[in-house]
Formats: structure tokens, sequence, C-alpha cells
């Protein structure tokens, strides 16, 4: 622990921070393809005036450091200095050692990659606790306080900057391709904020609900919940169990409940983020470490 700071958390936010500046320097900068937010403020001063992004994401950021420490809380307010200045330095760095790879024979590939890149080495920032500043921190705080996407308050952002950098020095061709780029990148943080670890939730009604909620519980050790549920048609009253197993779990789950009853009506739904014993904590509610 530094400063009660997780070592693990700084190390993959340091990792996400390099791949982050990995894609700016290699597929935007490289391609002349415009980026959203803060970042795409930094492209812009460079392409207009030749202004390194390490100096301007740093100095850009310093005001909304004081906004982090208010509204943040401590942690993430230090695992955010922690993530803007690794961007910056990466940034430093990857200018300084380039692998020179233009793509601009096939501005697909690199807006793919560019949106890739990005949308993973932020991903990665997000899940373990920090931000690299900017509209990154006002995307986690509206998804910490109001549930919002951050990948959607990201690409709002997004469009207002490119249509700026339309505006001053991208064509049409290289704004349409930062698009395409962009939306890759939201949908990615997304993914992984959301999706990365996906679990099943199944909805089960039958006639034999108890013995599929003893099956579910003595031989995957999962447990069941059960709901009181009326029908509609019927008029009756009955169990409906609801469970919660990991992703490649379900047909298992599927197996089990068949061979009870094959009648059995089952909805399955997706989770995309699961706390508690089997999942996060293990049967002596102690934190388990992936």
């Amino acid at each position: 622990m530094i400063l009660g700071l997780k070592i693990k958390n700084i190390l993959f936010i340091l990792f996400g921070a390099a791949i982050f500046a990995f894609g700016l320097v290699h597929f935007n900068m490289q391609n002349n393809l415009a980026e959203g937010g803060f970042t795409g403020i930094t492209l812009l001063l460079y392409f207009l005036f030749g202004i390194d992004p390490s100096i301007t994401n740093l100095a850009l950021n310093i005001p909304l450091f004081f906004i982090g420490w208010k509204l943040l809380g401590r942690h993430t307010f230090l695992y955010t200095i922690i993530g803007t200045v690794s961007v910056s330095l990466f940034l430093w760095i990857f200018q300084r050692y380039t692998i020179h790879m233009p793509l601009k024979h096939d501005m697909t590939l690199a807006a793919l990659f560019a949106g890739v890149f990005i949308g993973v080495g932020l991903g990665i920032i997000f899940r373990y606790g920090g931000t690299t500043g900017g509209v990154d921190i006002i995307a986690r705080l509206l998804y910490k306080y109001k549930g919002i996407s951050m990948g959607k308050t990201m690409f709002t952002f997004d469009a207002v900057v490119i249509t700026l950098s339309l505006l001053l020095y991208l064509s049409y061709r290289e704004a349409m391709y930062t698009l395409v780029a962009v939306f890759i990148a939201a949908r990615v943080v997304d993914f992984m904020q959301e999706g990365g670890y996906a679990a099943k939730g199944a909805t089960i009604i039958s006639e034999k609900s108890e013995e599929i909620a003893n099956r579910i519980l003595t031989e995957m050790d999962r447990g069941v919940t059960v709901l009181k549920g009326r029908g509609s048609y019927t008029k009756r009253d009955r169990d409906v169990l609801y469970c919660v197993v990991a992703k490649n779990e379900l047909p298992r789950l599927k197996n089990v409940i068949i061979s009870v009853d094959p009648h059995a009506f089952v909805a399955v739904t997706d989770v995309h983020d699961v706390l508690g014993e089997g999942f996060t904590l293990d049967e002596r509610k102690q934190p388990i470490e992936h």
C-alpha cells in the first residue's frame, strides 16, 4: 500500500496509460486523426501550433485536479493524478521513441486501431479506479452519481471537440475516420467497464422449484433466491427462482433445470456487474483476488 493506494491498481493504471499513449501517438498523431475531450484539445494545439501534447495534457488538467479533490474523494483523486501524469509521461516517451507505422493508405485500419488502443487503455484505467483527467473526470462523476455510461458521456464531449477540429484543421475524410475511432473507443470503454466479466441472471418458474433450487445449491454451489409470484392468467401463487451464475456456467444451469423439469419457464438476462459471495467475495466474506 502507498498512501492507502493498492500497488496492483497503480500498476494497472500505468499499464493502461501506456496503451492509451501508444495509440494516441502511433495511430492518431501519425495519421492526422483527432480525438475528443481534453485529449482532442491537446491534439488540436499540436496540429495547429506544434505544442507537445504531453505538456498541454498536464496544463489543461490542473484546474480539474481541484474539482477532483472535492468530488472524487482522496483515493480516486490520487489515482487520477497518477493516471494523468503517467499519460503525459508516456506521451513524452513515445514521441521520442516512435515506431513509424503510417497508415494513411488504409485509414480504416488506422481508425480501428486508434479506437481499440484508446478504449482499452482508458478502460483499464477506469476499471482500477483512475482517470486520465479532463472529460474522464466528468464522465466518471456522471457514472458514479447519475449512472450515465462513461462511453456515452465521452462521446458527447468528443463530438463537440471533433466538430471544432473539423472547422480548424481536419479534412472531412479525416473527421469521418476520427468519428469511427471515437465510437469504437467508447464501445470498448463500456465493454471493459460493464461487460468485461459478464454474468447471467436466470429467472425460473416451475412446478418443481424446490427441487431445482436444491440441485443448483448442491451441484453448482450457487445461491438461489426464492421470490413470491402470481400468475396473471391462472391466478395461482407460486415460487419464482432467481439465480446468478458465471457466463460459462449457464449451459450447466440449463441442464440442471431441464433434468428436473423439462417444461420449466426460464428467462436469461445479462448481468454486467456482480458483487458478493461467489463473485467478489469467498465463502468467508473475504475479497477474491482476480
